[in-house]
């Protein structure tokens, strides 16, 4: 079994990791007044965020970003909660910390407990959903050290790495945006329900927690707009190194045309000028060093060098 229980005189927080059909099977027994439907719901990673109101509870699916470090990308991972009148139902997958420290804390002291669980299941969502939302500012924190590595080193750095590292971020980037902006409708759904497990006075809680939400909002739109522009730079120094790399090469290449045009027509096996000349190859070589230094002279002037 992975349900973990948290009694109190007001209501039960039931914690369950990884549910399984045996959680469910449990649950549904405990908490009889559930609909099937968000049982099934429970065992699926792909709910997409959102609160549904039943006659006696509040079913609510989020998301929250954790840090895969293998992929260097945040990756979502999903959390619901069922809210009744004397429970709590919390549902995910064990990778979010403050979820499992919050848990631990909470089953060790009994001052913790009571602060969390003494007020009621609604003001013990709010509590838990406060500090996931204020975990995210770590995480965008690191984010925003990351960005500011690639701006110190956009210029002077070698550009294969700048852009991979780029990529890199503006990836974490994009996924952290996603899972941010879904969750904002959410907690302004809870902060404006009418329903009676959440009291009338939370609402200026979760108002407040919408506060640091939009906050983090902000933060990782800001972040995308720097680095779609770092990605711009780069890509703009890129071409200007390749542009410099088949200047030269370009030149090399005309400068190389009418000196191999001359080796091949004194390459021919047929009588030529100064053919009998003693000195016909320092002749020729001198024709061809001037017309290298003519057309080298020639590319300076026309500022292509």
């Amino acid at each position: 079994m992975t349900t973990f229980e948290l009694r109190t005189a007001r209501f039960n927080w039931i914690n369950i990791v990884m549910p399984t059909d045996a959680d469910i099977d449990r649950l549904r027994g405990m908490c009889p007044d559930i609909h099937p439907l968000h049982l099934e719901d429970l065992t699926s990673s792909i709910e997409r965020p959102k609160v549904d109101e039943e006659d006696s509870y509040l079913f609510v699916v989020m998301h929250f970003p954790i840090w895969d470090a293998d992929h260097r990308i945040s990756r979502q991972s999903e959390v619901e909660f069922i809210v009744g009148r004397n429970y709590l139902v919390m549902a995910h997958d064990g990778a979010l910390k403050p979820l499992v420290k919050l848990f631990a804390r909470c089953e060790l002291y009994e001052k913790d407990r009571q602060d969390l669980l003494g007020k009621g299941s609604g003001d013990a969502l709010y509590v838990i959903i406060d500090k996931l939302v204020d975990y995210l500012f770590p995480m965008l924190r690191k984010v925003d050290e990351h960005i500011h590595q690639i701006e110190d080193g956009i210029f002077t750095g070698d550009a294969r790495q700048i852009i991979r590292d780029i990529a890199i971020v503006r990836r974490d980037v994009i996924a952290l945006r996603r899972v941010i902006r879904h969750q904002v409708p959410i907690l302004e759904a809870l902060e404006k329900t009418e329903h009676p497990v959440i009291r009338e006075e939370m609402e200026d809680y979760f108002g407040d927690t919408i506060d640091h939400m939009l906050n983090a909002r902000d933060i990782i739109d800001e972040d995308y707009e720097v680095i779609s522009g770092l990605a711009e730079t780069a890509d703009t120094l890129v071409s200007h190194r390749i542009n410099e790399v088949m200047r030269v090469l370009t030149v090399i290449s005309v400068i190389m045309l009418p000196l191999t045009l001359v080796s091949g027509i004194y390459g021919m096996n047929i009588g030529l000028p100064l053919q009998e000349h003693p000195q016909a190859f320092i002749v020729v070589a001198a024709i061809m060093f001037f017309i290298a230094f003519f057309m080298l002279t020639y590319f300076r002037y026309r500022k292509w060098l």
